[in-house]
């Protein structure tokens, strides 16, 4: 018989698939959060959002703006790929052709803006990282994505020696001794609980902070064939928090109106972001943040107490080992799970900052103008620079000298003047309106007579004269009043 074969295959398959960062927070107690942190605020006004223009209002919530919404995504670059219609299942599971330029821009300022909140203005908050797979024996009703070696799988399922029973006690074992595709960020942080406790020399409460992707099955299966679930990837973000059973339910409240300020702070209209409670089925208390999309609410963050029982399921026998510092007392933590989900939040966002106006442009009426109004830190472009009438080699070096500058001051900048394609500016002002750019330098034939552009915002659509050797100043002084709000 060959099934000592296909025992030494699995074995070898399975060897090979087995190897493979806020303010003080001091003894042990959470810091107060007040209504003073201004974190509700609007962006910053700025010189050039002068009074006047229509009166901006949400898109509807019916299906014709979410289809609108998706359009301008794709067309816009947010999303990959303009053939193939975009379900909501598929956005929210993560299960699509995946973002374009000016959606991984946007992705990335909301993960500094998250990392910059939860980590590098926070005492006793450490980055760690961990494998994208698990490895470990599966547990009873783990039904986690496997990574099974697909040769290994042919050579057992082509040998015709092998008995029904056989064959399913084979892959049954694969599948147990194979890593898995991690869903959380939980485990990997658990896994430096131990080591990491030196960094706080055994002082409770710390935290483990990790940014990194996550699979778990698709919602839509009815897009496969033969019902065979797909992989949905989503980038989350996780804060792994220790601290004694005794302050635990303070931090798990201080959590939650932290987080929650945080999300409503980008926002437009901050009501759409809200919370409750919840429970799951051991009794573990914990708390949902959601967004109110159109079509209802999702949630985008969940809190949960998870007690000590994680870490004691992570390091078996020798419990002196998981003590840490509570006053005098040694004990073994309560773990807090902070777990968002990135990427369903800048799907939100995007949602937010879907506005309709009427089109200053044009005379008819029923023709609006279509705006990403996203938060000025995470606009995923600042300003275009674009030019208009005049000698167009002269006009193309001003424009490449300043393209220069603001670069070199962290300022993302759309380099229009290079198109080819000749638009109007009505064309060029609602492109870039459906960009989220924040401003429209427009360089002229004047530039070149007395150094004056014309500065355009996104924002009011108001335009103004000013200096060249100004806008740097003031693109940097409105991105940092906007990141302090």
């Amino acid at each position: 018989m060959r099934s000592g074969a296909a025992v030494r295959a699995c074995q070898k398959a399975c060897r090979c698939l087995l190897s493979g960062f806020g303010g003080r927070v001091d003894g042990g107690q959470p810091e107060r959060l007040t209504e003073r942190s201004s974190l509700l605020g609007e962006p910053p006004r700025s010189p050039a959002e002068l009074p006047g223009g229509s009166e901006p209002r949400e898109a509807p919530e019916s299906g014709e703006g979410s289809e609108a919404l998706v359009e301008i995504c794709q067309r816009r670059h947010f999303l990959s790929g303009t053939q193939r219609r975009v379900s909501r299942d598929s956005l929210l599971s993560g299960c699509h052709a995946g973002f374009g330029p000016l959606g991984l821009e946007l992705r990335k300022n909301l993960v500094a803006e998250w990392w910059s909140s939860v980590v590098v203005f926070r005492e006793q908050v450490f980055p760690v990282d961990a494998l994208h797979h698990e490895s470990g024996p599966s547990l009873p009703g783990d039904n986690a994505f496997r990574l099974v070696s697909a040769e290994t799988l042919r050579e057992i399922l082509q040998d015709k020696e092998l008995s029904k029973e056989q064959l399913v006690a084979f892959l049954e074992n694969l599948l147990k001794t194979s890593g898995k595709l991690r869903e959380n960020l939980l485990h990997g942080a658990l896994e430096h609980y131990v080591n990491c406790l030196d960094l706080v020399n055994k002082r409770l409460p710390y935290g483990l902070a990790q940014i990194g992707v996550c699979f778990r099955p698709a919602s839509d299966t009815k897009q496969t064939s033969n019902g065979v679930k797909r992989i949905g990837e989503t980038t989350e973000a996780s804060l792994v928090w220790f601290t004694s059973a005794r302050t635990a339910s303070q931090w798990l409240d201080f959590w939650l109106r932290h987080r929650l300020l945080w999300w409503r702070k980008f926002a437009v209209s901050p009501s759409n972001f809200s919370s409750s409670d919840c429970q799951d089925e051991e009794g573990r208390k914990g708390n949902k943040l959601y967004y109110n999309f159109p079509w209802g609410k999702e949630p985008i963050e969940t809190l949960w107490n998870l007690g000590d029982q994680e870490l004691l399921h992570m390091y078996p026998g020798n419990v002196s080992q998981l003590h840490g510092r509570d006053g005098r007392k040694n004990v073994v933590p309560s773990v807090l799970s902070i777990n968002g989900d990135l990427d369903r939040g800048m799907l939100a966002y995007l949602y937010d900052s879907f506005q309709l106006t009427e089109n200053s442009f044009t005379r008819k009426k029923n023709l609006h103008r279509k705006v990403l109004k996203l938060h000025p830190c995470l606009a995923p472009i600042k300003v275009a620079l674009d030019m208009g009438k005049g000698p167009t080699v002269e006009l193309r070096q001003v424009c490449q000298g300043l393209f220069n500058e603001l670069l070199e001051s962290g300022i993302s900048v759309w380099p229009g003047y290079l198109e080819t394609a000749q638009s109007s500016l009505e064309q060029l002002y609602s492109k870039y309106d459906e960009m989220s750019i924040l401003f429209t330098v427009l360089i002229t034939d004047a530039t070149l007579e007395n150094g004056l552009i014309h500065l355009r915002s996104r924002d009011t659509t108001m335009k103004e004269m000013m200096h060249i050797s100004k806008v740097k100043d003031f693109l940097t002084k409105y991105i940092s009043s906007a990141k302090n709000v």
